[in-house]
């Protein structure tokens, strides 16, 4: 029989508040939240009992844009870069993941989509995988970042109707809506229950006014490859990053390494949108967990050499970002520390507001009981110490006395 967990002594981040108590863990769920004075721990005497001496319970964070870590990207395309991958980003906090591709071939693409179909049937000590997010191929050439531009085309129903059709997988779909068949694929993949995102785009507002008409929800890494106020002989044009403060239900993915986003936009941000809209996401590559100098953009056979200084990954001549080096846990601090917000604000947008945009927050995202046991412990300066995922522990740093 497999004993239940109580988790006592810890500051319990719920939606709206933090608060001294305890949680209490069965199986894959959580049980019981209960508050300091309601705990006896005679009472509990046949759980394992474990002290987090006044750290945090949190609900473990969902990181929903994630392309690698720990020295493997998903596009290497192995059942071991997805195992790797969930296993690093673990130890940061991270219970749920969604692979994200990059631009590439159709059979490197399949590759890696296959690769997701296998690792799913196995058990692994890391972060849960909630389907793929396929950022590109449909982009803007002039907005391509470090999207291999060998690959950027428009939308092309043979190919992403036979995709979706084969592998249910897919869960996520960025794109450019100015793009020719643009509105046509954002009405494809709101028919199939897939999210329609917004990336790598030079629209104007007319145009993500007709892309949220027919479904597109999300903002792919809000600020980032995006356009904003333009000229076209000489009149203005409000663009992406206006539509995405104008039009109050589009969810925005903020990078929150404290690089792609410095401080005056994080807090602008925060104070047009609210915390309810705003998804923290890593968008993290290969060296991400690492102490890499030099690591690679995408699969090691076809892709792009980048370099990381300053805490971000960068193209070798500089001028672009090549997504973070970001973990989890860096978002936490990094939003405490710039973004002038409260905790349980925080902890919203990479927990519960993930879960939602995800479609999986009545199983996860938030510290309720009957929802998943996704908990992660950390301390008053975001130092994980424990994570664990539907129940199991996957990662663990405590020290032995804390647990009985």
């Amino acid at each position: 029989m497999i004993k239940e967990t109580l988790f006592y002594n810890a500051g319990i981040i719920l939606k709206d508040r933090i608060f001294s108590g305890g949680v209490l863990v069965e199986g894959t769920k959580i049980k019981a939240i209960y508050e300091d004075k309601d705990i006896d721990l005679q009472r509990f005497g046949d759980c394992i009992l474990i002290d987090l001496q006044q750290k945090y319970l949190s609900p473990g964070f969902i990181d929903i844009h994630v392309h690698g870590g720990g020295g493997y990207d998903f596009m290497d395309g192995t059942e071991e870069a997805f195992e790797q991958i969930a296993t690093a980003h673990a130890r940061y906090g991270t219970t749920s993941l969604v692979p994200t591709t990059l631009t590439t071939t159709q059979e490197r693409l399949v590759e890696t989509l296959e690769s997701y179909e296998r690792i799913q049937k196995k058990q692994i000590d890391g972060a849960q995988f909630l389907g793929v997010h396929l950022e590109g191929p449909y982009f803007a050439m002039s907005q391509r970042g470090a999207q291999d531009p060998r690959y950027i085309r428009n939308p092309d129903p043979a190919e992403y109707t036979a995709l979706i059709e084969k592998y249910d997988s897919i869960v996520r779909w960025s794109a450019a809506p100015e793009l020719e068949g643009a509105l046509e694929f954002g009405q494809y993949l709101r028919s199939k229950d897939i999210i329609a995102a917004i990336a790598h785009t030079d629209a104007v507002y007319e145009d993500v006014v007709k892309a949220h008409e027919v479904g597109y929800r999300l903002m792919t890494h809000f600020y980032s490859a995006m356009s904003g106020v333009t000229r076209r002989n000489a009149f203005r044009y409000a663009g992406v990053v206006e539509a995405g403060y104008l039009i109050d239900d589009f969810d925005v993915e903020l990078i929150g390494d404290g690089i792609h986003l410095p401080e005056p936009l994080l807090q602008l941000i925060y104070k047009v949108k609210g915390p309810d809209r705003m998804v923290l996401i890593t968008d993290a590559m290969r060296a991400a967990g690492t102490n890499d100098e030099r690591s690679i953009l995408g699969s090691y056979d076809d892709g792009i050499e980048v370099l990381v200084e300053d805490g971000v990954a960068k193209l070798q001549d500089r001028t672009a970002f090549a997504g973070s080096v970001a973990t989890a846990d860096r978002l936490v601090r990094t939003m405490l520390g710039l973004g002038n917000v409260p905790l349980e604000e925080i902890i919203r947008m990479i927990s519960l507001n993930p879960a939602r945009v995800m479609k999986v927050a009545a199983q996860k995202g938030s510290i309720e009981e009957g929802k998943d046991a996704d908990l992660v412990v950390f301390d008053d300066k975001v130092n994980v110490s424990l994570t664990m995922v539907n129940g199991r522990i996957v990662y663990n740093e405590l020290v032995p006395a804390q647990i009985a």
